[in-house]
């Protein structure tokens, strides 16, 4: 989780995303406690409130949940959760603008298919 802040988003989203990241790549696994807000302000040299901020962001998405007095920990399917928002928000930031270019220029589903085909064989 020792990724660069950056300018492109709020600080709170960018927290929210690295943990999502740290879950999807096995880092935080299902039942695992994940940096207190505090850890994460010190780290990231950020206002505790904005990383609170990021971490309620996963609570009320139901990645993360709160043991009282103990921390936050990673929900059970909490992966699988974050695979299935991040499929639905590739189709709709992504596929969509793509398909839309492609019927622009006129391209047939076959020559969409065989460029990215020929991409993803690189």
């Amino acid at each position: 989780m020792n990724v660069l802040l950056n300018q492109e988003k709020s600080i709170y989203i960018q927290i929210s995303e690295m943990i999502e990241t740290d879950i999807l790549r096995g880092i935080l696994l299902e039942e695992e406690r994940v940096p207190s807000t505090n850890e994460l302000a010190k780290m990231y040299t950020i206002n505790p409130a904005t990383a609170a901020k990021g971490v309620n962001i996963l609570v009320d998405s139901g990645i993360l949940y709160k043991k009282r007095g103990i921390g936050m920990f990673v929900a059970t399917g909490a992966k699988e959760k974050i695979t299935a928002a991040r499929k639905e928000s590739f189709k709709e930031n992504y596929v969509m603008a793509l398909v839309k270019e492609a019927k622009g220029l006129g391209l047939k589903k076959k020559d969409i298919v065989s460029m990215i085909e020929s991409i993803m064989e690189d």
